[in-house]
């Protein structure tokens, strides 16, 4: 019997009594693992091997998964300093992290787990341990210890170790080679191996010399190395999606600062200084210059605005305005800030209604983490500029832009905003859950908005959260696992964009 060479080695490498894995015929027979199996399943389809395949889990900790088994998970460092520091009493956040020694994404992993594990609560910017916590129970440091020494440990909180990117759990085929009795046969009976070649070149051709040769065959069944090759993230093709739809609804894009000041994130949209969510608590105060590049006059209408309101029947706030406050520089919590420099002609000049304008960016607040909000995501930022608008044309609006998204369900509830009036929240249903999730924030601008900008006629305006549309479009229940430091790459390099 002829045979081509690896297959005539795989066969003298094998045993009729013992199994012998691919790996190990490989080195027996000096050939590639890859090049073993294809002789291995060429050699079952002419009945002289057996080939079993079974299947392993492999668990391996990750470069973070490592660092945390020999120092220790941040959240559990956490607590401790805060015990250290406070012994059990609340402490500022700040005096903790610093404690804890902390550092870049680490801070964020530890407040994000601290309150889910029970070990405390933030408040205020205030933690507060729980005393009667047990760091020493922690099932995710105590599998990762396992993992260390070798142990097994639970599937659930495996699955929970993998979604923290800190274990690698892989699936892997094992298969294993026996000589059947027609292999023994044909190698009592002799087998000599056969020149072959695997592919068919130019001089083959010119020479006439691929009349003579022997071709290897092809097994189209064998395993194939898997290639990962890189691919543009889930939440940026769903965001180049909506700027598709906005632009096909006659809107055009702005752009701007992340980094901007105070005047145009908060003080045009009429929120007053002593705002809760202008204290730094809530907002990325950065240390920089101030902003010397606002226009005086434009500086004054907004202050006069904040102060005494707008029109014979309006009122200010009656509280302090600081123009220092106003110039100084945060990162924006809201887009909105690209609006006001729009209206208000900073930006590309005094606009003539009707207009249509949109930007999806990304913004930066100082949330809780849970699985709804993260410190930042993308805005989806809207307004129409026209004489004669009402909440109809609002709502009609939001009724076209998320029907392009397959979204038909939106509910709208009253709302209160310092800028708008009147004012109401979106609402879509979760397609899991069936739980209804606030997708956006929306309403007219008030006069004290649009008089100091220049502004005559009706503006409507909103602001919708990129990551919420994300959830009602495929059923993600967690944004954390879409982006941020806990993201699941397996679940990003699965899911297939809607169309």
């Amino acid at each position: 019997m002829r045979l081509p060479e690896s297959q005539v080695a795989v066969l003298n490498a094998a045993s009729a009594t013992d199994e012998r894995t691919i790996e190990q015929l490989a080195e027996a027979a000096d050939l590639k693992p890859e090049t073993v199996t294809g002789a291995a399943f060429d050699l079952r389809d002419e009945g002289l091997v057996s080939v079993t395949e079974t299947v392993e889990e492999d668990v391996e900790l990750t470069d973070e998964g490592v660092e945390y088994a020999e120092d220790g998970l941040p959240e559990v460092r956490l607590y401790r300093a805060a015990l250290d520091v406070g012994d059990g009493d609340s402490v500022p956040m700040g005096q903790v992290i610093g404690a804890s020694s902390l550092g870049g994404p680490q801070v964020d992993i530890a407040l994000s787990n601290f309150a889910r594990k029970g070990y405390g609560h933030i408040d205020s910017g205030e933690l507060a341990p729980d005393a009667d916590a047990d760091p020493d129970a922690d099932e995710e440091a105590a599998a990762l210890a396992a993992l260390v020494a070798g142990d097994s440990v639970d599937d659930a909180v495996l699955d929970q170790l993998e979604s923290r990117n800190l274990v690698v759990r892989r699936e892997r085929t094992i298969r294993a080679v026996t000589l059947t009795d027609e292999g023994v046969t044909a190698m009592m009976e002799g087998v000599e191996a056969a020149e072959t070649v695997d592919r068919l070149t130019p001089e083959m051709l010119t020479s006439g010399e691929w009349e003579d040769v022997e071709f290897t065959e092809y097994n189209v069944e064998a395993d194939a190395p898997e290639v990962r090759g890189g691919k543009k993230h889930i939440l940026r093709q769903t965001a180049d999606r909506v700027k598709d739809v906005l632009t096909g609804m006659g809107f055009a894009e702005m752009e701007g600062p992340h980094a901007d000041a105070d005047f145009w994130i908060n003080d045009c949209l009429f929120m007053p200084q002593d705002h809760p969510a202008r204290t730094h608590w809530d907002r990325f105060a950065l240390d920089v210059p101030p902003m010397e590049d606002i226009p005086e006059d434009l500086i004054d209408r907004v202050r006069d605005a904040h102060l005494n309101g707008v029109g014979e029947d309006g009122d200010g706030y009656h509280s302090p305005w600081s123009e220092d406050f106003a110039r100084a520089i945060a990162l924006r919590g809201h887009t909105t800030s690209l609006s006001m420099r729009y209206l208000s002609g900073h930006e590309v000049g005094e606009l003539e209604p009707p207009q249509r304008y949109f930007s999806v960016e990304k913004v930066y607040r100082n949330d809780t983490l849970d699985p709804t909000h993260l410190l930042e995501f993308y805005q989806i930022e809207g307004w129409v500029m026209a004489e004669d608008l009402s909440v109809r044309d609002l709502m009609g609006t939001f009724e076209e832009f998320y029907s392009h998204f397959g979204i038909t369900d939106i509910q709208f509830k009253p709302h209160y905003n310092p800028y708008t009036e009147p004012s109401f929240e979106l609402f879509g249903r979760h397609p899991e859950t069936g739980e209804l999730i606030e997708i956006g924030n929306s309403g007219m601008f008030r006069e004290e908005v649009l008089r100091p900008l220049g502004v005559e006629c009706d503006v409507m305006a909103w602001g919708l959260a990129l990551e919420r549309l994300l959830m009602l479009m495929y059923g993600f229940d967690d944004i954390r696992d879409v982006h941020g430091t806990m993201c699941d790459l397996d679940l990003l390099r699965e899911t297939e964009v809607l169309r």
